[in-house]
This record gives structure tokens, C-alpha cells and sequence, in this order.
């Protein structure tokens, strides 16, 4: 019986020295909203949709501390769709993330992996609604999310600038090259209220193109934090318009989430057609509960071929606790005659108009939902 014990003891306080060294996170959440869309041509339709601000997941992450400083990192996140019970990309075990990292405070922390891309990561300066709703016009166009393969670099914070750089290897035999992935860069700059930097990608089409033109997405970004609320100012410029367009726009330049090597065949003529999207955001803290706030964003298309689109949106956030936000939103865009974009959240609506239901047609549409965080 001493002998029992003394193993349960041994065991349990090495046990307890190995949970002092480690630590492995279950998270996620759950984002579940009704959702309105109506078109001028008089078509509606209305669903229970997932994600309006962020996608439902279920997420673990464990760090490890080394010594010295040095720390393990992982991290695997898998998408759900909570209006149904289903796999966001049912392929895939973990579709957001998947990678491990070793890090330190001075000297940064590299990543293996598929992760999020820095464009990502940058949500919260960009508008008052991290970017996600339907409203936000730089979401309506596509955000490059995240891709796999992914080798990055992140320094830590030096003079309030902080940098990072990736590159998403596309790994085949016939192109040994480099000349392929996909590269990141951001540079971020933090200084009390004031915030601004810029995050973007690039990457060239096969070997095989037929119009080897790479596809570039550059955003810059500036917010003030006023005290009661911030201003959000923001800047794209980009070729790869595969977002959410569902009519004129629709095409597949570069995936969003990544697709087999990483790469696109360079056979789209869509390729050569650049956006500038100007976006404007406001919010104000009402109570400690309470934050209300608008954008406004336009799409210009550079081609002059008219497939451009602008609109905005207002609404708010009402916590109920920590890890509870009620919220609603009031949303518009008018796309221009040869356009064709549609709305959409954190995740493309399970219940949305396409086709000659968008094509230069107004949108309206409404949002009300709960976020819970685990």
C-alpha cells in the first residue's frame, strides 16, 4: 500500500511539474444570427446563417515553456457550421489552422504550418465590426485568409513597430524554381491611441500561365482611439476579386483559403483588372456594455468597365458578459451595372441571392445574432 502510494504521489507531482511547464487550451465559439437580404428587383430571402463576426470553431493550443525564454507553440482549428452541426470544409481535419512555433520575447517566433495570413490577422483596425459583416465593403470583395505550407516570421514589437513575412511553399516537383507561393509582408506600428501599417501578398500563377500576371492584395490601415471610441481608416488595392461576387464578378483567381499548392493556372483575363476599395469607420462606447457604430466603403473598379460597388452599414454590440455579445447590424450596397457582389460575414451566408438577383442591382440586408466564446 506504501509502495501504491508512493507511486500515486511521484506520479501526480510529475504530473504537476509537467502542467507548470505546459499548457493546452480547449476554445472556440459559437456565432449564430438571422440574416435578411432583400434585392431591388424584389427578391428576399432570409436564414440562419453562422458567423457574422466570427466564424464557429472549435479550437485547441498548447505552449510549452523550454527554458531560456524558449517556448512551444501549436495551434489546430477546425470551422463549424453551427446552424447545421457540419465541418466548415468537411476534407479537411483542422481548415483554419494547423502549425507549430517556436518563440521568444526578444527574438520573435516562427511558425510552420497553415495559418492565417497577416491580412487576417489585421481585422480589428480595419472597421468597428472586424471587418466581417455585411456591410463592410473590403469583406463584400475577399480577404485572403489563410494557406497552407506556410513558413513565417514574426519579430516582436521594437520602437512600437512590429514586422512579419511569410511564405506558403508550393511544393511541386516541376517548378523547383521559388518563383511560386505565396509571399506575405506586414509591418505594424503601435503607439498609445494612434495604430496604422500595412499587410499584403503577393503570388504568380503556374509555370503553365497563359497570363503570367501575379495577384496582389495590399492593405493599408489607420485607427485613432479617441477614448470613447476609435476612427478606422482603410486602403485596398487588388487584382484578386474572388471574395463574393456570385454574378458579373464571379471567377477563381488565387483562393481566399488555399487551394492544392498554392497557386492559380493563370488563365483568367480577370487577372488584369485592378480594385481600389476606400472604407471609413466610426464607434462609440455608449455604456461599458454598449458600442455602436457605421462605415462606408466604395469599390472602384480601375478597368473603367463599371463592376465596381459601394454601400455601408450601421449597428451594434451589447455584452452580456465576457464571453456573450448580442448584436445587430443594418447593412446597403449598390453594385454598379456590371458588377456583381453579394454580402457576407465572418462565413459566406448559408442563405444568400446570387446571379440576376446582384448584378447591378441595391442590396439591404439585416443582421441580428449572438456570439458566445468558450
Amino acid at each position: 500500500m506504501k509502495i501504491k502510494m508512493i507511486a500515486v504521489c511521484a506520479l501526480s507531482a510529475a504530473g504537476a511539474a509537467a502542467h507548470a511547464q505546459s499548457a493546452i487550451t480547449l476554445y472556440g465559439d459559437i456565432d449564430q444570427y438571422i440574416g435578411y437580404i432583400h434585392s431591388n428587383n424584389g427578391r428576399s430571402i432570409v436564414g440562419l446563417n453562422d458567423g457574422a463576426i466570427l466564424r464557429s470553431r472549435l479550437g485547441f493550443r498548447g505552449v510549452e515553456d523550454l527554458g531560456g525564454g524558449l517556448q512551444a507553440k501549436y495551434n489546430l482549428e477546425q470551422g463549424i457550421n453551427a446552424d447545421s452541426g457540419s465541418l466548415a470544409d468537411s476534407s479537411r481535419a483542422f481548415d483554419r489552422q494547423a502549425w507549430v512555433g517556436l518563440g521568444t520575447s526578444n527574438l520573435g517566433e516562427f511558425r510552420l504550418g497553415r495559418q492565417n495570413t497577416e491580412i487576417f490577422f489585421i481585422g480589428g483596425a480595419i472597421d468597428y465590426t472586424d471587418r466581417t459583416t455585411f456591410g463592410s465593403i473590403i469583406n463584400t470583395f475577399g480577404v485572403p485568409s489563410r494557406y497552407d505550407n506556410d513558413i513565417s516570421y514574426k519579430s516582436p514589437r521594437i520602437a512600437n513597430f512590429q514586422a512579419s513575412v511569410h511564405y506558403a511553399l508550393k511544393e511541386t516537383g516541376t517548378e523547383m524554381s521559388g518563383r511560386r507561393g505565396v509571399y506575405q509582408f506586414a509591418l505594424d506600428y503601435t503607439n498609445g491611441p494612434y495604430r496604422f501599417g500595412y499587410a499584403g501578398l503577393a503570388s504568380k500563377p503556374a509555370a503553365t500561365a497563359t497570363i503570367d500576371r501575379q495577384v496582389q492584395y495590399h492593405n493599408l490601415y489607420a485607427n485613432y482611439d479617441y477614448g470613447k471610441g476609435k476612427i478606422y481608416l482603410a486602403y485596398v488595392h487588388s487584382n484578386n476579386v474572388t471574395g463574393n461576387a456570385s454574378g458579373n464578378n464571379a471567377t477563381a483567381i488565387l483562393s481566399n483559403v488555399s487551394i492544392p499548392n498554392n497557386s492559380f493556372p493563370g488563365t483568367d483575363p480577370s487577372v488584369n483588372r485592378f480594385y481600389n476599395i476606400y472604407q471609413i469607420s466610426a464607434d462609440y462606447r455608449v455604456t461599458p456594455q454598449l458600442r455602436v457604430g457605421a462605415l462606408w466603403g466604395t469599390m472602384i473598379d480601375q478597368s473603367g468597365q463599371d463592376s465596381g460597388a459601394h454601400g455601408g452599414n450601421i449597428g451594434g454590440f451589447y455584452d452580456l458578459s465576457k464571453r456573450t455579445t448580442l448584436y445587430t447590424f443594418a447593412n446597403w450596397m449598390k453594385n454598379q451595372p456590371n458588377a456583381g457582389f453579394r454580402f457576407s460575414g465572418s462565413a459566406g451566408p448559408s442563405a444568400n441571392l446570387a446571379g440576376a438577383d446582384i448584378n447591378g442591382k441595391f442590396l439591404t440586408g439585416f443582421q441580428a445574432g449572438v456570439l458566445h466564446r468558450f
